[in-house]
């Protein structure tokens, strides 16, 4: 059986072998994790889909290669045992292909170690089809990706190439396969503290930040609301609530659901830049942040989210935030958002700029909602009282919307959160 690099969400095209936990030979059991697979979004383990030994490996660790490359097989049949060459065919573009035929009269007697011949002829675009990854990498140590020579298949540039070019001091080098080791980290000398390196969750969150505060001119603007009427709904419920569905009721879903409502007013909030253009999405699909503890944070998917009310959003919240605490999110889980929830008020935050969710446009925060004294406007003057009041905070893309339509997007969103019954979605 041909495991095949499976495809990562809906979006993406292409993945990273970050690492194999089996080598040729080895036995596996059906749902027996083999490897795992980065993309700019996410860490996805792939598991075993049956039983079996493994009899190749066509995709080494820190190569990116699209989505369906044959990256191993398992209990190979009689013609991949007796033709590993088409195998190999497999995985590389046609224009990388001189003739397939010689590669066919390649056989040798049972027994014999053989291995399949290096094919020479690289498609220079594919070279440069860049990882995310490499692209940040490149950015960062402002280097030609045309002055570095990839060894990964089809001649890719890998990030170990790019790491080995920059640590020899931008001079020219030839990075083999053998020799494209990632370089360790210096250990720090302090009596006072350790080096801790960055895990794979970590090390993807930060790419993604970094990238995303270099690719969109981030602007922040905020609002106070007035959460009154959503307690009105939510307290009434709460003990009913808690012993029908096992959880709490939070703010967060009926943040979640005015936000959808707001988004039918303002479409370009819920929104993706795609080159030059402004990709203004019919669906919104909200994602909202995930915290791991001290191990980055993942932002799964609600598809669908204006189909939904307020128990149905929290109902999808409290079920998608446990699986990602518990490791099983799958592929579709993380891909397809188009505007992002960050809930940081249950550590008591005041405010927060949050960075934009690539491509998004834009990101809501979410910080904490507490008791404060207000000024209350009534007929007869204006009264003192007690409110619960929090700030929700929005970072927004220039490129893709002005101050003015951000602002009245957050104004439209909290008079809603002030005014709607929200009795009724229940």
């Amino acid at each position: 059986m041909k495991i095949l690099m499976p495809q990562l969400g809906e979006t993406v095209a292409e993945g990273t072998i970050a690492a194999w936990h089996k080598k040729v030979g080895d036995k596996v059991e059906k749902d027996e994790i083999l490897l795992d697979v980065e993309t700019d979004k996410a860490a996805i383990e792939v598991p075993a889909p049956e039983s079996g030994t493994i009899t190749s490996i066509h995709v080494e660790e820190n190569e990116t290669v699209d989505v369906g490359v044959v990256l191993a097989i398992i209990n190979g049949t009689d013609g991949d045992k007796a033709d590993p060459v088409i195998a190999q065919a497999e995985i590389v573009t046609p224009t990388a292909i001189a003739s397939q035929e010689p590669a066919k009269q390649t056989h040798q007697p049972t027994g014999v170690s053989q291995t399949p011949p290096v094919l020479k002829v690289v498609d220079p675009d594919k070279r440069l089809r860049l990882s995310p990854v490499v692209r940040r990498l490149l950015a960062e140590h402002k280097l030609d990706p045309h002055q570095i020579t990839g060894s990964g298949r089809d001649g890719r540039i890998t990030r170990n190439d790019v790491l080995a070019f920059a640590e020899s001091g931008a001079t020219a080098v030839s990075v083999t396969a053998q020799t494209a080791t990632a370089p360790q980290p210096i250990a720090t000398q302090s009596s006072d503290g350790e080096r801790v390196p960055f895990d794979r969750v970590r090390r993807l969150t930060a790419e993604h930040m970094v990238r995303s505060k270099a690719t969109s001119p981030h602007v922040f603007q905020a609002t106070e609301v007035d959460f009154s009427s959503v307690d009105r709904a939510r307290l009434g419920l709460r003990d009913s609530w808690k012993k029908d569905n096992g959880f709490s009721l939070t703010y967060l879903p009926f943040i979640a659901r005015a936000t959808c409502i707001a988004i039918r007013d303002f479409p370009r909030i819920n929104a993706s830049v795609d080159d030059e253009s402004l990709v203004i999405h019919s669906s919104i699909h909200l994602s909202f942040a995930v915290a791991l503890g001290l191990e980055g944070l993942v932002a799964p998917v609600i598809h669908n989210a204006g189909d939904l009310t307020v128990s149905g959003l929290a109902r999808r919240i409290a079920e998608l935030s446990a699986r990602a605490r518990d490791g099983s999110l799958g592929p579709d889980d993380l891909s397809g958002g188009t505007y992002t929830l960050s809930n940081n008020g249950s550590f008591g935050t005041l405010m927060t700029a949050p960075i934009i969710n690539q491509p998004q446009v834009a990101i809501l925060s979410v910080d904490a909602i507490k008791k404060q004294p207000v000024v209350i406007e009534g007929q007869d003057g204006d009264s003192i009282g007690v409110r619960p009041i929090g700030v929700l905070s929005q970072s927004f893309d220039h490129r893709a919307i002005d101050g003015a339509y951000s602002a009245a997007f957050l104004d439209r969103l909290r008079t809603l959160l002030e005014q709607r019954d929200w009795s009724s979605e229940f």
